[in-house]
């Protein structure tokens, strides 16, 4: 006899003779209906048992979160809520669970609680769903990029340099931090260190994936990435993973192009393969909305914000002319804004992305050519001699999710802007080198993949989004 998935079971509109389940009990109702999952769907089957049949201390076994076996019928349903249901002939206990001990019972929990039971929460239909969706959205990231002629390198986890300048690092080292051996100016002599110098672990597998890029053409990264950043807050992790693809011979609008395409395509995927997951999770944001005050309520529902995505164009607009219509809007006159925009070169806040995309140009929004002093060293200076060639992509609800750069491809520039931030050049020789020896334009970008878990799903925090949470004061699992 085959064993048949939850999901499969319900697909079927045909009776079956004969058929075998295995999965966890969610509910048994009036010892009579057990609502049986196993998480290869938001749905449960119902398995009908005629308890005169059975054992009655076999019965009493079957609690929520018990792990059991079925055989049985495959009918049509004869109550409301299913097609199908299964009428039990043989019952099997693969796993008690104690119903005083067990912490997710069938009632609404809190997600602060969920988090400290982060390894039974993918019982809920809430977080099921939510890691099917992340499931389903890596495959679709490697997907696109393999449909595309791109090839997926491993960047190191372990490196010598900070990609992004910020200093935010874990140090690895194989020292005894209770007696770390000195050099003469009482500093850390890190050449007695396994690696024999300064290690971390990485920020962005960005710099390598440029190597790769200048001799394979097409690239991209998708690993986890670490930021020693003590930021408590719903939008942080300390481990996170990232998608970071880099082109060859690829300008800043090539890149604009490859990122909206990219976009468009991994999010399309999820609307056509995962409509049960979305519909349930569209369903709960509408619940929660109707519980806050009017102006804190989405404009669209969860489904429409997706669409949103797939079925527009993405503004592209520059920097200067993104201050110039932030300065003049009513927001900004009235003070509405938490930070006011006076000057040119000042950072745009999450407010200020989502006015532009929600309120302004009521479309997803591509921001390009920064002030080159907020941004990283790397990014192609413009004629200019103030903006780079960067660009950010803003989405509705969180503003930006997609960030990136036509790289610096001219030694001479990059030299400069390195002493400029201080970046010593012995510590990069090797990305310095690919400017020496057949030098191009390429580009690239980074998209944080939990922050895109979080807009598909709708999840207000990023926690929720990642099987274990790394934040600060918590490696707990």
């Amino acid at each position: 006899m085959r064993h048949y998935s939850v999901s499969e079971l319900l697909s079927k509109d045909i009776a079956f003779p004969e058929v075998e389940v295995k999965g966890w009990v969610r509910t048994f109702r009036a010892n009579r209906f057990i609502a049986l999952n196993d998480g290869s769907t938001l749905n449960n089957i119902q398995c009908v048992v005629d308890f005169e049949n059975f054992d009655e201390a076999l019965l009493k076994r079957v609690t929520t979160g018990a792990a059991i076996h079925i055989t049985g019928e495959l009918v049509e349903s004869q109550g409301k809520g299913q097609k199908v249901e299964i009428q039990v002939k043989t019952l099997e206990v693969l796993g008690d669970s104690d119903p005083e001990e067990y912490p997710i019972q069938p009632k609404k929990h809190s997600f602060e609680f969920l988090r400290e039971n982060a390894h039974l929460r993918t019982r809920t239909n809430t977080f099921s769903a939510v890691m099917r969706l992340r499931s389903a959205l890596s495959y679709a990231v490697h997907k696109y990029f393999n449909e595309h002629g791109f090839y997926y390198m491993h960047a190191p986890i372990i490196t010598g340099s900070d990609a992004e300048g910020a200093g935010e690092m874990f140090k690895v080292t194989s020292l005894d931090v209770n007696n770390l051996p000195k050099n003469g100016s009482d500093k850390v002599d890190y050449s007695k260190d396994f690696f024999g110098k300064e290690t971390n672990l990485t920020v962005s597998g960005q710099l390598e994936a440029e190597t790769y890029a200048m001799s394979l053409g097409k690239v991209y990264t998708f690993g986890p990435t670490f930021r020693a950043e003590n930021s408590n807050t719903s939008r942080h992790l300390a481990e996170f993973w990232m998608i970071e693809p880099e082109v060859a011979f690829m300008d800043l609008a090539g890149n604009m192009d490859l990122a909206e395409d990219f976009l468009k395509f991994v999010i399309k995927y999820v609307l056509d393969n995962n409509r049960d997951d979305l519909e349930f999770l569209d369903k709960r944001q509408q619940d929660e909305d109707k519980k806050k005050p009017q102006a804190e309520r989405s404009d669209m529902t969860l489904i429409e914000k997706l669409k949103f995505i797939t079925d527009n164009h993405f503004k592209r607009v520059s920097y200067t002319e993104a201050i110039d219509i932030l300065r003049n809007s009513k927001p900004n006159k009235k003070k509405k804004f938490k930070y006011i925009v006076n000057d040119w070169g000042c950072d745009l806040q999450s407010e200020h992305e989502r006015f532009l995309v929600e309120k302004h140009f009521k479309c997803p929004v591509i921001i390009f050519d920064y002030p080159a002093n907020i941004k990283a060293f790397y990014m192609r200076l413009n004629d200019d001699g103030k903006t780079v060639r960067a660009m950010d992509i803003l989405f509705p609800g969180i503003g930006e999710i997609v960030g990136g750069a036509q790289r610096e491809e001219r030694l001479e520039v990059l030299k400069q802007k390195m002493a400029a931030l201080n970046i010593p050049e012995d510590e990069l020789w090797w990305y310095l080198d690919l400017r020496k020896y057949g030098t191009a334009i390429h580009s690239g970008f980074g998209l944080g993949f939990e922050r895109l878990v979080m807009f598909v799903t709708g999840m207000c925090n990023i926690r929720d989004v990642i099987p274990f949470p790394r934040t600060p004061q918590n490696a707990e699992f």
